[in-house]
């Protein structure tokens, strides 16, 4: 207490405070947050979106076309990966919620102390190892530890959101920027991972092994075997560098947007957690918070509409390549959709606050009509279409369960109120379902790959891989964008609702804060 009471007295402006008629003017400045302050949170989130882009995008086609493992392979590779990293969410929560205020905070020490380890992971991910009989344990155990670690930065990182402000307006809008910046650092991902390693996937794609003749048409049906791609040495050593180089420049913006988040964000305790007593136990606080009506729905929602963007990421590539005839523009429209979602989080923003967050998760709905008329029209313009329409939808997905969050953790603090700590929770097992459903959607897809017959050494694949690949971007990301539509009709924290437990916690914190001082 007396801690908490000397914190509390090195941030209020003055003793007289509990006497003055201007206590919630006074309290609202305090939690104004400047605009550098907000860019450099912002910043914090750029690199795990910028990696996450990276692998969304390429990691199954490396799989697939350099590593040279099986579609059954690579899919225990990324559900295990995005499994053990669902799993170690709610462990990092719990963890942070035990942890103890230091001189730089409470979350940033997990920040900065997990960058080392997660760039080496990141980058011998994309690493080719010399042997091959092992070589699916190579990449597992990377991947494994690459999701892990992504969630020792990403849990406290996001958690901070309500250690930097305790108004809602401004959360709101250090969400903004950071959504901001992470649809620019997953443009900045997929415009350096697409551009570096395109050689590898369409230069003298069909060439043999004298590099002699270009094989168009049927080719795999010409070579049953299917290795028309095996041949040249050269090729194979061009794709394995360029992915390394890639990955090299993903970790060098880890190490300098985390330097900026350190140098740039003051982390504030919520005087708000001086209302309760102990820590609750870590699976108490889970029960409780997975039994909380609007997380549970907002959960159920978010985990299919991420399991549909997810799938449409990981096999937009696969599509573009082998099922239309759009494998010199892959890269260029990967970047298109991401400039699309960079220039519409903007409008999202403004129309969350004009017409409320609940109103504005129905745009995601916006790529549905547009991606199922890429599968039925595969030409360059319908692509630019739906690449455009894709980041204008996606820009809604990535900006609204993360605005939506904070309401929820504060419907829960105020019907709550003896609770204490549970914030990491809230956030970590929410990251934790969202990668469950991102492993289920990606360990489908591949093991859909396998069963149609896909083969890494083809020109061209079979009939059954094409179907495939247009229902995994078309049919199946619409089923599950609806589904978690129609269950987000039912999310009960309204707008007239949301500024109601605002003004409750803030007058909460008043006393609070009134308290402490007449104790001082």
């Amino acid at each position: 207490m007396a801690e908490g009471a000397l914190e509390l007295q090195l941030t209020a402006p003055n003793a007289n405070t509990k006497q003055s008629p201007h206590c919630p003017a006074l309290l609202a400045r305090r939690s104004k947050l400047s605009a550098f302050s907000k860019i450099c949170y912002a910043v914090g989130g750029a690199p795990n979106q910028v990696a996450g882009s990276a692998s969304a995008f390429f990691l199954q086609i490396y799989l697939l076309d350099v590593a040279q493992i099986t579609p059954f392979e690579a899919s225990l590779v990324l559900s295990i990966g995005k499994f053990w990293g669902g799993f170690t969410d709610p462990i990092i929560g719990f963890s942070i919620s035990k942890s103890k205020w230091t001189g730089i905070g409470r979350l940033m020490p997990w920040i900065v102390g997990s960058t080392p380890f997660l760039v080496v992971s990141y980058f011998f991910l994309w690493f080719v190892p010399p042997f091959v009989t092992g070589r699916v344990a190579w990449y597992l155990m990377f991947y494994c530890s690459f999701q892990a670690l992504s969630t020792v930065y990403h849990v406290p990182y996001t958690t901070l959101t309500m250690f930097i402000s305790t108004d809602q307006t401004e959360r709101d809008s250090a969400t903004a920027y950071r959504m901001t910046m992470e649809v620019f650092g997953t443009l900045i991902g997929a415009a350096l991972q697409g551009q570096i390693v395109a050689s590898a996937h369409f230069a003298n794609y069909c060439k043999t092994n004298n590099g002699s003749n270009n094989f168009t048409g049927n080719v795999s049906d010409s070579f049953p075997n299917h290795t028309a791609l095996t041949g040249s040495l050269d090729i194979q050593l061009h794709a394995r560098n360029v992915y390394m180089i890639a990955a090299g420049v993903i970790c060098s913006i880890y190490l300098l947007c985390t330097t900026i988040l350190f140098f740039g964000v003051k982390e504030r305790d919520d005087p708000y957690a001086l209302l309760s007593g102990k820590v609750i136990p870590f699976f108490r606080g889970f029960k409780l918070s997975v039994q909380h009506g609007p997380y549970l729905n907002l959960i159920a929602a978010f985990l299919l509409i991420s399991a549909a963007v997810q799938l449409q990421q990981s096999n937009f590539v696969l599509f573009c390549t082998h099922a239309a005839d759009l494998r010199g523009h892959f890269q260029n429209l990967v970047l298109t959709i991401l400039i699309s979602a960079v220039l519409s989080i903007p409008f999202w923003q403004w129309f969350l606050q004009r017409f409320g967050k609940k109103t504005a998760a129905f745009g995601i709905s916006w790529m549905i009509p547009f991606t199922i008329m890429l599968v039925t029209i595969p030409n360059l313009i319908v692509a630019y279409l739906v690449a455009v329409s894709s980041g204008f939808s996606i820009a809604a997905s990535l900006l609204l369960p993360w605005s939506m969050l904070p309401d929820v953790v504060d419907n829960f603090r105020l019907m709550n109120p003896q609770l204490k700590g549970l914030e990491a929770i809230f956030y970590s097992s929410f990251v934790f379902f969202t990668k469950l459903s991102a492993g289920i959607a990606l360990g489908v897809s591949s093991l859909s790959l396998e069963f149609a017959g896909y083969s890494s050494a083809a020109c061209k694949q079979s009939y059954h891989v094409v179907l495939t690949l247009q229902i995994l971007i078309g049919a199946a990301p619409a089923v599950l964008i609806i589904i978690g539509l129609v269950i987000l009709i039912f999310y009960p924290i309204t707008e007239d609702k949301r500024r109601e437990t605002e003004l409750a916690l803030n007058t909460i914190r008043l006393r609070t804060r009134r308290a402490t001082l007449i104790v001082i």
